[in-house]
C-alpha cells in the first residue's frame, strides 16, 4: 500500500509502500505518544519494538537514559538514523523481535539503568507472540506499556474466570499485573487501520500470584482449556490432553470443579490447581 508520508522532522516520503505483511500502520499522533511515555525517565532504559518513522522513539530519548528500537524493515533503518541522529541515546537494531537475544540487549545497552521497560506500538497480527515471547523469558524488566487493538487489550486486561478471558489472559496475570490506559482512535496512524487501539500497561510481578508444580504444565493445561470456548471443561481437556476421558473427570471432581463449565469460567487460582493436579497424574 503506497502512500505519502511525512515525518517528525518534516521530510517527505513520497509513494512508501507500508507492508501490510509487516503490520505497518505508523504512529503519528504526538499526543498518543507523549502519554505513552509518561513513565520514563532518566534512570529508564527503554526497548522500543517496531519504531516505525521514530515518533514514538524520539520521546523515548528525550525522557530516557537510553533506548534500542528493534526493527524488521531494513529500509526504515536509514531513515530512522536521520531521524533520530540527534540522540547520542539511541540504538538500532534491525531485526525480528521474536529472533533477538533481549537478554543480550539488555546486559549490553542498559548502562546501569534502574529501570526497565519496553514501550512499543506493536504490529496486530503479531501482538500476543510478542507479549507471550517476552513474559515467558523472565526478562529483568518492570513493565511493558504497549499499544495494540483495541479487542485484544479488552482480553490482555480481562478477569480471569469472565467471558473475556482467554487462554492468553491467564499467562498475561500469572505474569503480570494489566491495566488498560487509554483508547486511541484509528485516525492517530498512517495508514489508518480499520479498527481502534488501546495502551496497556503490564507490570511484571516479583512474586506469581499463584504456585505450581510444572510451568510447562500450567501453559499446557491453559491452552487445553480454552482450545474449543463451545465445548465443556470435560470435553475440550480430554481432547487436548493425552489423559483418557475418566481420568479426566475424576481429576474434576477432586477439585469440585463442574465437568460441563467452560474453560473461560476458571480463576487464576482454579487453573493453577487443575494443572498441578494435572501434573500429579501424569507424573504418578
Amino acid at each position: 500500500m503506497k502512500r505519502n508520508y511525512t515525518t517528525p522532522s518534516g521530510e517527505k516520503l513520497s509513494g512508501f509502500n507500508f507492508k501490510k505483511s509487516l503490520g505497518q500502520n505508523f504512529l503519528t499522533d504526538e499526543t498518543v505518544c507523549e502519554k505513552m511515555a509518561e513513565d520514563i525517565d532518566k534512570d529508564t532504559f527503554v526497548i522500543e519494538i517496531g519504531p516505525g518513522a521514530g515518533v514514538l522513539t524520539k520521546h523515548l530519548c528525550e525522557r530516557a537514559k537510553s533506548v534500542v528500537a528493534i526493527e524488521i524493515d531494513s529500509r526504515l533503518i536509514p531513515l530512522l538514523e536521520k531521524e533520530l541522529s540527534n540522540y547520542d541515546n539511541f540504538k538500532i537494531i534491525c531485526n525480528d523481535v521474536l529472533k533477538t537475544d533481549l537478554l543480550s540487549v539488555i546486559k549490553e545497552n542498559s548502562n546501569g539503568a534502574k529501570k526497565i521497560k519496553v514501550c512499543a506500538n506493536l504490529p496486530y497480527y503479531i501482538t500476543s507472540p510478542i507479549i507471550m515471547n517476552i513474559l515467558n523469558r523472565r526478562l529483568p524488566i518492570d513493565s511493558l506499556t504497549v499499544m495494540v487493538q483495541k479487542e485484544a487489550a479488552d482480553r490482555l486486561c480481562a478477569e480471569t474466570g469472565s467471558r473475556a478471558a482467554g487462554a492468553v489472559t491467564a499467562v498475561v496475570r500469572y505474569f503480570s499485573e494489566p491495566k488498560k490506559l487509554f483508547l486511541v482512535p484509528r485516525n492517530s496512524f498512517t495508514p489508518s487501520p480499520k479498527v481502534d487501539s488501546a495502551v496497556i500497561k503490564l507490570d511484571i510481578l516479583k512474586k506469581p500470584p499463584v504456585e505450581f508444580s510444572s510451568e510447562e504444565c500450567f501453559v499446557t493445561t491453559v491452552k487445553a482449556a480454552f482450545l474449543n470456548r463451545r465445548k465443556t471443561l470435560l470435553n475440550t481437556l480430554s481432547n487436548a490432553l493425552p489423559i483418557e476421558k475418566e481420568n479426566i473427570k475424576e481429576i474434576l471432581k477432586s477439585l469440585s470443579l463442574d465437568e460441563n463449565m467452560r474453560g473461560e469460567n476458571l480463576t487464576l487460582v482454579e487453573l493453577a490447581a487443575l494443572s498441578n493436579k494435572i501434573y500429579d497424574f501424569e507424573n504418578k
